[in-house]
């Protein structure tokens, strides 16, 4: 996350208000409907709508019934390809659960949201922009440098790891992760993880470690539990 992002839940009211900023602003609807005028353009945000506000545009806001929007303040250059003369990219459909997760986990305070969510939101805003944009010729997919995931997982054992914890280690969605995962390294992403896991308590066990503290170290329920894993792995 850049200095300059910030994720946020917004509740705007009947109570008009107007400003400009130096950098992008980012609105998803999730709730009400909040009525913009954009650099002289009027425009509607309802839940599952969105706006991309460029900037320097001066823009005017109210909501008659209230609303609640999802707002990213952001200076990723990116955004760029998000505005057009409507100052309006509608998000594709998987923005708008997404919106919802990220708005529950800043709710919770959940550290990951602020770290992570602006840049899945650009990713998921930009699937819908370059619709518009003249078809590029071949692209290279960003490069997963799994060794240093492997490095960051192994830190993390005293946790239940998710495939969405490890999607947003490297910037894509938990489904572009697990396809990912399976095309470079041949197993889905949680078998990839339980081979991690288990990798990382054999060598433990290898270097004498006490079977209690290896399972504690990796994350097992018990150590009769590391041990039938560690069985099961030689019988395969």
């Amino acid at each position: 996350m850049t200095p300059t992002e910030s994720l946020s839940l917004r509740h705007y009211s009947a109570s008009p208000g107007s400003h400009s900023h130096d950098h992008f602003q980012i609105l998803l609807g999730l709730s009400g409907t909040l009525d913009l005028e954009v650099a002289g353009h009027g425009m509607r945000v309802s839940p599952g709508g969105g706006c991309v506000i460029a900037p320097g545009d001066r823009h005017d806001f109210e909501s008659s019934r209230g609303s609640v929007c999802l707002v990213l303040d952001s200076a990723r250059p990116g955004w760029a390809h998000c505005t057009g003369q409507r100052h309006r990219i509608t998000p594709p459909a998987s923005a708008l659960p997404l919106a919802h997760y990220l708005a529950g986990a800043l709710e919770q305070g959940r550290p990951l949201a602020q770290a992570h969510g602006p840049a899945l939101l650009l990713e998921a805003w930009l699937g819908s922009a370059r619709a518009d944009l003249p078809t590029p010729g071949p692209t290279r997919r960003r490069a997963i440098d799994w060794p240093a995931l492997q490095q960051w997982a192994a830190q993390q054992w005293h946790r239940e790891l998710t495939v969405a914890d490890l999607a947003a280690q490297v910037y894509l969605s938990p489904s572009q992760f697990a396809a990912r995962c399976r095309d470079e390294n041949g197993v889905g992403a949680i078998a990839w993880l339980r081979g991690l896991r288990l990798a990382q308590a054999r060598v433990l066990r290898n270097a004498g470690m006490a079977v209690a503290e290896v399972a504690r170290r990796t994350g097992y329920r018990s150590p009769s539990a590391l041990t039938a894993a560690l069985r099961r792995a030689q019988h395969r």
